[in-house]
């Protein structure tokens, strides 16, 4: 077993902090060997449990869950920043001329390196991620992340019409290789499958019909996709599918709403959707930064809360503008001040920080598992150093509650504030 001593923070079942200001985490390996959370509290309290056992302390630094990304695009690293006037136009001109490129495996096998360094640099231990609608993209991904020890679900895009030359794929043969990569990776350590239609204008009805009748095959896996995130999206998904009561309604329609279905963005919402969400299982996967950048609306949060269905945050590079989940928190924050309903909702720092790990694991269907540092849950965690810059040093000295402390970090804290990565203990 292993022991590490810093300030602990992790979650109640009813969202809210648990802090230990001088704290002692200790791992070990559970009965099917995986190093999970044997025990957490305060140090005076636990340390002579466990005699013997070697202990690392990190002095003035604070332990946090890894954060869990609940929607990302693994080959838009290169997109990142690129202007344009809407997601339509921005798709067009830099996402899938970016994307053909990963049909070359040793273009997707290197830019799998570089995306799985940048998600540990910023703190990521867990990601649902989309690859390309090329197999090799997802092999490239799942093979680095599994040689690294994450826990990665990611799937192969399905887009077999309204899609470029390079990265449309033909229907049945998506759908075959979908389940090759199901029946190749789904369970494999620590990996996980997502069925992937990119969104439903770009999806046929019988690729559709077809991700469906995976989803039924295989009720373990994932599902993921868009929708009701931009109002001309909107409009086209209501021309290509006269007959469902909603856009999200398509979904529901060919049998891809249910437990560990993720849905990205879901701003431009009706109650009647949201109860769709709720009554299914389905969660939300909400991109604040990539829906300031392209324009696209802001997530209610009042609603999701109000008819109560699951959601968790999400960078969604490259239409977000950044790996970091500090970033991702400040938007949150952002989105709750100014984009809402009813106007002054305050997200507090707690809340915020919750969406990004055990918020996001709940989402996932993971509650338990990863997101938290309870017992019993997987050794994912970070060693947060409050002093990385000046001006966070300052500003965290200062700090008069728990609160204030985790609000400076969301404000003012990037990747430097994460000083060391664990991943499964390791």
């Amino acid at each position: 077993m292993q022991a590490f001593r810093a300030a602990i923070l992790r979650f109640a079942d009813d969202r809210s902090a648990v802090y230990e200001e001088d704290g002692l985490l200790v791992v070990g390996p559970d009965a099917t060997g995986r190093k999970v959370v044997r025990a957490v509290g305060s140090y005076a309290a636990l340390a002579p449990n466990f005699p013997g056992v070697a202990v690392q302390h990190f002095p003035g630094r604070i332990i946090a869950p890894g954060f869990i990304d609940l929607h990302i695009h693994f080959p838009q690293l290169d997109v990142i920043g690129s202007p344009a006037e809407g997601l339509l136009p921005w798709l067009e001109k830099y996402t899938f001329p970016h994307e053909a490129r990963f049909a070359d495996a040793g273009h997707a096998r290197a830019l799998a390196t570089f995306f799985i360094d940048e998600l540990l640099r910023h703190g990521v231990t867990s990601a649902l991620a989309f690859a390309t609608s090329h197999p090799v993209s997802v092999d490239a991904l799942m093979a680095e992340a599994g040689g690294r020890g994450l826990r990665m679900v990611a799937g192969k895009v399905l887009q077999d019409r309204h899609s470029p030359e390079g990265v449309r794929d033909q229907t049945e043969q998506s759908l075959v290789d979908t389940e090759a990569l199901i029946q190749r990776w789904h369970g494999v350590g620590r990996l996980g499958y997502a069925i992937t239609p990119r969104f439903a204008p770009s999806c046929s009805e019988a690729q559709l019909r077809g991700a469906g009748e995976l989803a039924a095959r295989y009720p373990g896996v994932w599902i993921q996709s868009h929708v009701a995130e931009n109002r001309e999206e909107i409009a086209w998904a209501r021309q290509l599918f006269p007959d469902a009561r909603s856009y999200l309604a398509v979904y529901e329609g060919f049998g891809l709403m249910r437990e560990r279905a993720i849905y990205a963005h879901c701003i431009h919402f009706d109650d009647e959707d949201r109860r769709l969400m709720r009554s299914t299982g389905a969660a939300a996967a909400v991109s604040p930064t990539s829906n300031l950048f392209l324009g696209s609306g802001f997530f209610d949060y009042e609603g999701a809360e109000r008819i109560g269905f699951r959601y968790g945050l999400a960078s969604d590079v490259g239409g977000g503008t950044s790996f970091s989940p500090f970033h991702t928190m400040l938007a949150a924050y952002y989105v709750g001040r100014e984009g809402q309903t009813k106007p002054g909702l305050s997200l507090s720092p707690q809340q915020l920080w919750w969406q990004h790990t055990a918020g996001a694991a709940q989402a996932l269907g993971l509650e338990g598992v990863i997101g938290n540092l309870q017992p019993g849950c997987e050794a994912d965690f970070i060693v947060i150093d409050p002093g990385a810059t000046p001006l966070l040093a300052r500003k965290t000295r200062l700090a008069g509650s728990l609160d204030e402390l985790l609000f400076s970090l969301i404000v003012l804290g990037d990747d430097r504030a994460i000083e060391r990565v664990v991943i499964g203990g390791t």
